[in-house]
């Protein structure tokens, strides 16, 4: 079965196969055993650009894959009714859940979730920027579910996971970046899996309008212009 209609769309690339998991094999792993068919409760958490967004829409990918039905969604969206009867999801992920600490009618409506997973035979992947007790809840009962959930922190790639991950995204857009191209970008972009891919969607782009590989004089070039706002 398709994705639900009101899943947010996945990015192009976010699959396991361009996910480098450096020291995170252990989240990934669990992340991926729920995409299979796994029934469990995964709290994923850290800092931006650690990859929790690629590995939860990567579940969804692959479970969807498979037949199994998958939502993704990113908190705040719309109302905390975009929440209610999911209990027939397969794999549900939620992300950017600490955006909504504080509003009681969320947390409500977060909790209900996690009660309704931890029940039945579902996959339930959530992520934040820190673990359930320390997101600022004020629900007693959503800290103590959501603690109970097994969580794992994602830590940034070092430099060297960093140029293979971008290496794997480049290819998975059907460019070649070379490592010195991989290594002149790691230097000049903020480094985080974000902004890199950010700046591989412009090379994309750029290099198919102009023709042209992915080469340190043409990124360059790009960078550049990009500098001086052409």
């Amino acid at each position: 079965m398709a994705q639900l209609p009101l899943a947010l769309a996945l990015a192009d690339h976010a699959s396991f196969e361009t996910f480098v998991a450096g020291s995170n094999a252990a989240a990934v792993e669990h992340a991926r055993s729920l995409a299979q068919g796994r029934p469990d409760s995964v709290w994923l958490w850290g800092g931006d650009g650690a990859g929790k967004t690629h590995v939860l829409q990567a579940a969804c990918r692959e479970a969807t894959a498979a037949g199994r039905r998958a939502m993704y969604v990113a908190l705040p969206a719309g109302s905390p009714e975009i929440l209610s009867d999911l209990e027939r999801v397969d794999v549900l992920a939620v992300d950017d859940v600490h955006t909504v600490a504080g509003d009681l009618a969320w947390e409500r409506a977060l909790f209900l979730i996690l009660n309704a997973f931890s029940s039945r035979n579902g996959a339930l992947l959530l992520a934040a920027s820190a673990p359930a007790a320390q997101c600022g809840f004020r629900l007693p009962d959503l800290k103590s579910r959501g603690a109970g959930a097994v969580t794992y922190r994602l830590a940034p790639l070092d430099d060297a996971d960093r140029a293979k991950a971008l290496r794997l995204h480049a290819a998975a857009r059907g460019l070649t970046l070379d490592a010195a191209a991989a290594e002149f970008l790691l230097a000049r972009v903020a480094r985080d899996m974000a902004a890199l891919t950010s700046w591989l969607t412009r090379l994309d782009r750029a290099s198919l309008s102009a023709q042209r590989r992915l080469t340190i004089p043409f990124i360059r070039e790009l960078m550049t212009r990009s500098e001086h706002g052409d």
